[in-house]
């Protein structure tokens, strides 16, 4: 298969595409990613196409990563950080025919799964994430740009659904009227939330936003975690965000594509694994009030995404890529489903949390 990378890409880190073997890797829906092997130095590197249109600054990207690499360097030199290789130039991306890329170091004997198999990987995933919140506890979190304006930002979620609601025909509000009014009914998670975001011990903190087990590299062979990868979404933000996230993708053996709903269930074993793993990094730290939604992050997140859903299928598609027209309809039924199982457990669910605290 013909490749599509301009040479000057490969200019730009000082190679062609004489001296270089390229592929094509990753399951990502985002950024378009190649693994590079070098002939001469027998070395290898990512090389990643920043998708603009999902990312409108790259250049936010880019400081926001120097400025964090440079702050873990000083405090943690022993923490593996994947940060960009500079350009020839000096430039920390490349700029080719209005296309952003950047290179990154390939970290040998590791692997990156798409689904979990096991509990101990949820712990491991858990635990990276937790730890690299931990260890940027004393960054200021102000010192970042969003990458993303609103990502996890429900009220903002909630506003586009709305505004899909009074915006879409009568035909396709006629279809997803179970689904409407179950987030409508839902919406006293928003302002659950609302009732604690401006609390004083409810900070904002430099948080990953995209904790899916992907986004973590797990020893090949152990499959120990060896650090946190895929990071253009490091932002400010709230703990919820990246616990939240890992309990709406750990927790469940189906995506959300699964459309036989009597499929999506907890598995309680993996919500213990994915709780102890990440309080075994952040329980010294977490507030009061943090300690106090850790559940509540699950139901913050799989809401957020439920509407997110409705919201694109209510406008057409345009945003999630589908395989059938009413996939969007199914994928929020599929997250409702899930939210409904978060209340069904929350007893034993609480239980395991604050055995963990």
């Amino acid at each position: 298969m013909e490749l599509n990378l301009d040479s000057e890409v490969l200019k730009a880190y000082g190679y062609n595409k004489q001296n270089i073997k390229i592929a094509q890797i990753g399951t990502g829906l985002i950024n378009r990613t190649y693994l590079l092997s070098t002939q001469a130095e027998a070395k290898q590197y990512i090389l990643q196409n920043i998708n603009t249109s999902v990312f409108k600054n790259p250049n936010a990207i880019a400081d926001n990563l120097k400025k964090i690499a440079d702050y873990l360097f000083k405090r943690y030199p022993d923490y593996l950080f994947i940060k960009s290789i500079s350009t020839i130039n000096g430039e920390e991306m490349a700029l080719v025919n209005n296309e952003y890329w950047r290179m990154l170091p390939y970290i040998p004997n590791t692997v990156s799964l798409d689904v979990l198999s096991e509990p101990d990987q949820a712990y491991e995933a858990a635990k990276q994430f937790g730890k690299l919140c931990r260890l940027l506890n004393n960054f200021k979190a102000s010192a970042l740009e969003p990458t993303i304006p609103g990502f996890h930002d429900l009220a903002f979620r909630f506003d586009q659904f709305t505004s899909a609601l009074n915006e879409t025909s009568k035909e396709l509000k006629a279809q997803a009227k179970y689904e409407i009014d179950n987030a409508l009914e839902h919406k006293y998670i928003l302002d659950y939330f609302k009732s604690y975001s401006h609390r004083a011990d409810f900070p904002d903190r430099v948080i990953h936003h995209d904790t899916k087990i992907s986004n973590v590299l797990l020893n090949s062979k152990t499959f120990e975690g060896i650090c946190v990868i895929d990071l253009d979404t490091i932002m400010p933000g709230k703990f919820i965000s990246d616990l939240g996230d890992m309990l709406r993708t750990y927790l469940c053996a189906f995506s959300e594509n699964e459309i036989d709903l009597n499929k999506v269930k907890i598995r309680l074993s993996y919500f213990e694994a994915t709780v102890k793993g990440y309080l075994s990094e952040m329980k010294n730290i977490l507030t009061d009030t943090e300690k106090e939604l850790i559940l509540f992050s699950g139901r913050y997140i799989i809401y957020m995404q439920a509407l997110r859903f409705l919201t694109d299928f209510l406008n057409g598609n345009r945003y999630y890529p589908i395989n059938y027209p009413t996939q969007n309809l199914d994928r929020t039924k599929n997250q409702f489903k899930l939210l409904q199982e978060i209340s069904a457990n929350e007893k034993e669910l609480q239980s395991i949390i604050d055995e963990n605290l």
